[in-house]
C-alpha cells in the first residue's frame, strides 16, 4: 500500500499548483483556513466506514480510513478507540496500545478503552498487566460480564483457577445467558480432573446457547473420555459441523483449553468418525486434520 500523504503535505502539494504572483509583488506569508468542523465531520464519517469493514474483518480497507480519521478529528476519543481496535484485531499491539492511549486521555471513564488494553496485553501473553487493566476497568464498569470474563481468563492464565472461577462466577450472575463463562469454568474444572463437573457446566453451556461449538466438542471428548461413545461422535459431529476450526488443536489452545483437555481432544480427533467429519465439512482443507 503506498504512503498515505498527510492532510497539511496534501494541502501544500495543491497550493504550489497555484497560479504564482508577479515577482515585483512583495507578499506576507499566508495560511490556508481551515473548516475544523467540516473535517471532523469527514472524519467520523470515514470511522463510520471504518467500523462497518471492521465488522466484516476487512482490515487493511478499514484502517487507513480508521488512521485518516484520527487525523481528521484528534480530539474525539470514540475514533482513537476504533483504531486502536482494527489494530488489536490486525495484531498491530504496539499501534493498538498507542491508539488506546490516546483515547484514553480524552475519556478517562470509558471503561471499555481499559478492557482493550487489557486484551492487547493478554495476547501477547502479559497476564499480569493485562489483568490490571481489566481491574481497573471493572472499577469503572463493575458487573460488566465481558470485562468480568476477561480478568477470568486472566487470572486462570496466571495459574489462580480459583480467582478465575470467581470472575466466571460474577459473569454469569451480571448476565445469565453469558455462556462462554460458563463454558470457562468447564474448561477449568476439567484441568483440575472434575471431569463431572465440567460436564454439567458445558451441559449448561450448551442449554443457552444450542449451537455453540465450543462446549459442544468440550462435552462430546469428555463423554468419550467416560466410554459414552454413541452420545460424544454424535456431539462431536455436530460441533464440527457448526465450525471447523474446532477440528485444529493450535485453534483450540488459544481459546484456552489446556493440556489435559487437549491430549483427550487430539485422541478423539484421531477417530475416524471425526476425521471424516473434517474432511466432509471442508476436503481441500487437511490443515483442519490434527497432526
Amino acid at each position: 500500500m503506498p504512503k498515505r500523504i498527510s492532510l497539511i503535505t496534501l494541502l501544500v502539494i495543491c497550493s504550489l499548483w497555484m497560479p504564482k504572483p508577479a515577482a515585483a509583488q512583495a507578499l506576507l506569508p499566508h495560511t490556508l483556513q481551515l473548516d475544523t468542523k467540516k473535517l471532523e465531520q469527514q472524519g467520523l464519517s470515514l470511522a463510520q466506514e471504518a467500523a462497518q469493514l471492521g465488522q466484516f474483518r476487512q482490515y487493511e480497507l478499514a484502517l487507513p480510513r480508521a488512521r485518516l480519521a484520527a487525523q481528521l478529528a484528534p480530539k474525539n476519543d470514540r475514533v482513537w478507540f476504533l483504531l486502536g481496535g482494527l489494530y488489536l484485531q490486525n495484531k498491530e499491539f504496539d499501534a493498538a496500545i498507542s491508539s488506546l492511549k490516546r483515547a484514553q486521555s480524552l475519556n478517562p471513564k470509558n471503561g471499555d478503552i481499559l478492557f482493550a488494553m487489557g486484551s492487547a496485553h493478554f495476547q501477547q501473553e502479559k497476564y499480569q498487566a493485562a489483568v490490571g487493566f481489566y481491574q481497573q476497568g471493572l472499577k469503572l464498569k463493575p458487573n460488566d460480564p465481558e470485562g468480568l470474563f476477561d480478568l477470568g481468563n486472566g487470572y486462570y492464565m496466571l495459574g489462580k483457577s480459583a480467582e478465575a472461577i470467581a470472575q466466571y462466577n460474577k459473569a454469569v450472575a451480571a448476565d445469565k445467558k453469558y455462556w462462554p463463562a460458563i463454558n470457562n469454568i468447564g474448561l477449568v474444572m476439567y484441568e483440575q480432573g472434575d471431569v463431572d463437573g465440567a460436564i454439567k457446566q458445558w451441559q449448561s453451556a450448551i442449554a443457552i446457547e444450542k449451537k455453540a461449538a465450543e462446549p459442544l466438542l468440550a462435552l462430546a471428548v469428555a463423554l468419550y473420555a467416560k466410554g459414552d461413545q454413541r452420545q460424544a461422535l454424535s456431539l462431536g459431529e455436530t460441533a464440527l459441523r457448526i465450525d471447523d476450526s474446532y477440528g485444529d488443536l493450535e485453534f483450540l489452545k488459544q481459546n484456552l483449553w489446556g493440556q489435559r483437555l487437549l491430549a483427550d481432544t487430539k485422541k478423539f480427533l484421531e477417530l475416524p468418525r471425526m476425521q471424516a467429519a473434517l474432511q466432509q465439512r471442508d476436503p481441500s482443507a487437511p490443515g483442519l486434520t490434527p497432526q
